[in-house]
């Protein structure tokens, strides 16, 4: 008898696009794409060329692919698709194979060819970890752009370098450009809401935003990053029960401890405890302060000791529990001038 193998299937998300630029290397790769499914992989990939190449556009786009396929396939279609990125003079494809909420496979596919707009971009992206070296970032990423115009991904390394240089003006023109030429970029979508995060324009913020968590998946730390920002403009417009839905999963969600988000839990379980405090949810307000308390501040600016204390003893007494004089006293001696004004008037 014959014995039979069960296939185990994972979650994978794709995305990306591949710019070609010459009708010449678009017709190679679509045709080498063809040969190489059919002899070397036996069709065990995601895709047909029908479903990924453009002709007019001169491209190979996925949009956003979610599905649950065996290893096997998933490592035939990054093998193809890698091959087909040495063709292109930009762009870039990204895949995630996981289980039980961790990364089993992450595989980024650009291309690394010698060609002039590809050298000068991966010179570029180089450049910009570097700090000091901004001009020349610039520099190399604007050779990349003149050397091919729709490099969606030069646009928005230089986009990040004006950010940082604080010419925040050029940084929104280049993000912009990003998206319209890849709208699968979530670095892009992101740089441009904290543009509008600066400027108070807090429901444009919230739009790309948005765009970010849908162009990203939630073991990225960029995923929580947005959802951390969105939530303030929320709060800014004074959109409560929005603010309220992403610092809930904020809040709840346990973090790698190199991931940057560690830094704003206190932050997000305290806001997310007033946001229960307006509602009248006060004993579930006392249990994010709680754990605010036990979390300790990353940074000067972070919220303070004292005035977590203060609006938990506030709650304790709209709890009708009992200790709230004392976290009220506790913020005082801290030097919390408002709960020193409470005292004044309770004595």
């Amino acid at each position: 008898m014959e014995q039979e193998f069960t296939k185990i299937y994972f979650k994978t998300i794709i995305q990306g696009r591949l710019e070609f630029g010459t009708a010449k290397s678009y017709e190679k790769v679509s045709k080498m794409f063809i040969l190489r499914a059919e002899t070397y992989f036996k069709n065990q990939i995601i895709f047909t060329a029908e479903e990924l190449f453009d002709e007019d556009k001169l491209t190979l786009e996925i949009p956003r692919y979610v599905g649950q396929i065996s290893e096997k396939v998933y490592k035939n279609t990054i093998s193809l698709l890698d091959y087909c990125s040495q063709f292109a003079v930009a762009g870039s494809i990204r895949a995630w194979m996981s289980e039980g909420g961790k990364i089993m496979h992450y595989n980024l596919m650009e291309p690394t060819s010698d060609k002039a707009a590809v050298r000068s971009f991966l010179k570029g992206r180089k450049l910009v970890k570097e700090k000091g070296r901004e001009e020349e970032a610039i520099a190399a990423l604007s050779k990349a752009i003149e050397k091919y115009d729709r490099h969606a991904q030069a646009y928005e390394r230089r986009a990040k370098v004006c950010f940082r240089m604080k010419n925040y003006h050029d940084a929104k023109r280049d993000y912009t450009k990003a998206i319209n030429i890849d709208p699968t970029i979530p670095t892009a979508y992101f740089g441009r809401a904290r543009v509008h995060v600066l400027n108070k324009d807090w429901e444009l913020a919230i739009d790309d935003f948005n765009n970010t968590l849908k162009k990203s998946i939630a073991l990225q730390p960029i995923y929580w990053k947005s959802r951390k920002l969105k939530a303030e403009c929320h709060i800014k417009l004074k959109q409560w029960d929005l603010a309220e839905f992403d610092l809930k999963l904020y809040s709840n969600r346990k973090f790698g401890p190199d991931d940057i988000n560690n830094n704003y839990v206190r932050w997000a379980l305290y806001q997310y405890g007033l946001i229960l405090n307006r509602k009248g949810e006060y004993n579930d307000a006392l249990i994010q302060f709680n754990k605010a308390l036990d979390i300790p501040p990353h940074s000067k600016s972070d919220v303070k000791d004292a005035e977590i204390l203060l609006v938990r003893g506030l709650a304790k007494k709209e709890a009708g529990k009992n200790g709230y004089i004392k976290d009220i006293k506790d913020a005082a001696k801290l030097g919390d001038k408002k709960a020193k004004t409470l005292l004044g008037e309770m004595a």
